[in-house]
């Protein structure tokens, strides 16, 4: 259960347990000042006076003046056990913590409908532009913020992205987001120490799941890989490569600066695995209608452990774990999914 959701009913439960007392207290403590009395005038006598409603005493307290004691101490009490509750309900609504309770709920009822998810680790603008390039591509994601301070600003941004607030080192907190049910996770936080124990943490949690993870320090790559992370990316190393290929291919950055960044046709290259129950396992790609299905490109193919065939021939036989390399939209890749699973 959500931390702020325990705080809200640990203070209400205590407030409400304290009010209950005060009604035991006054009920019992009236019944002993006034042995001749009822119990429902007890009752009555300790309400009003706990809600300073004012009404006549149906209990005589005007020759007993411990009675009169009792009554004002009673009331200091009821006022301010009445002051916390009404005071913790109106800081929760007040102060938006209210607002967070519920909001947390719904990402966790939200992250509980997801199966085959991604995973993002971190909160700065590189896992940032990752959640962008995800949602962009249409693929359901989840978001591990481990800056509390970033939570509002990432959910204004990401309306609709199911974000779990935590430390990504953390067993619970990746539990939250679904690790047992995800195909894969991106470690991204700034710090190589936090990065290595989430990778740990995630292939402990779930096996199969595919891991990518980044290193400030590139020197930390074996270890990072040695932890379970399938692929391991250092943003400087790919700054590096990225302005070496600014200088001397200018023209094909330009062109794949473009294609990502036009939202219209959204293109991509992405890839598709052909699984051992798929209905195109022992055809040719002749015999798959790629074009007609959707207007994805086939750009490459490879079997395990075998060189890449780039512009595969019509000939090619399709087996069981074949990795197709198409260009397409998210509509044309879902196309070509639905066609081969």
């Amino acid at each position: 259960m959500d931390s702020d959701l325990r705080l809200l009913r640990r203070r209400l439960a205590t407030g409400a347990a304290f009010l209950v007392g005060l009604v035991v207290f006054g009920f019992v403590g009236y019944r002993v000042l006034a042995p001749s009395a009822s119990w429902i005038d007890a009752l009555y006598m300790t309400v009003i006076s706990l809600t300073t409603v004012g009404y006549g005493e149906v209990i005589d307290l005007s020759r007993n003046p411990a009675g009169r004691i009792f009554t004002m101490v009673l009331i200091l009490f009821g006022i301010s056990g009445a002051g916390y509750f009404l005071s913790t309900v109106t800081a929760f609504i007040f102060e938006g913590q209210l607002h967070h309770v519920f909001w947390r709920r719904r990402m966790t009822r939200e992250i509980a409908r997801l199966s085959g998810h991604l995973i993002v680790c971190g909160s700065d603008e590189t896992s940032t532009y990752a959640v962008q390039e995800l949602l962009s591509v249409k693929r359901d994601t989840v978001l591990v913020c481990d800056n509390p301070e970033r939570v509002d600003a990432l959910a204004q941004e990401f309306p609709t992205l199911p974000i779990t607030v935590g430390d990504p080192t953390a067993e619970e907190v990746l539990a939250a987001a679904g690790i047992a049910r995800a195909s894969g996770i991106l470690v991204c936080t700034r710090s190589d120490k936090d990065n290595l124990i989430a990778t740990l943490t995630a292939r402990q949690l779930n096996p199969a799941i595919r891991i990518v993870s980044r290193v400030e320090d590139i020197t930390t790559t074996g270890r990072v890989r040695g932890v379970g992370a399938n692929a391991v990316v250092s943003p400087r190393f790919i700054g590096g490569l990225r302005m070496v290929s600014e200088l001397i291919r200018p023209t094909v950055v330009t062109f794949l600066d473009e294609m990502l960044r036009d939202r219209e046709k959204n293109l991509r290259i992405e890839e598709v695995r052909i699984g051992e129950e798929s209905p195109l396992v022992e055809h040719t790609l002749e015999d798959v209608d790629f074009r007609g299905t959707s207007s994805a490109l086939l750009l490459a193919c490879r079997e395990d452990g075998k060189p890449w065939v780039y512009n595969p021939p019509p000939s090619l036989r399709i087996t069981p774990g074949l990795v197709l390399i198409l260009m397409g939209s998210p509509q044309d890749m879902a196309a070509v999914r639905k066609l081969v699973s």
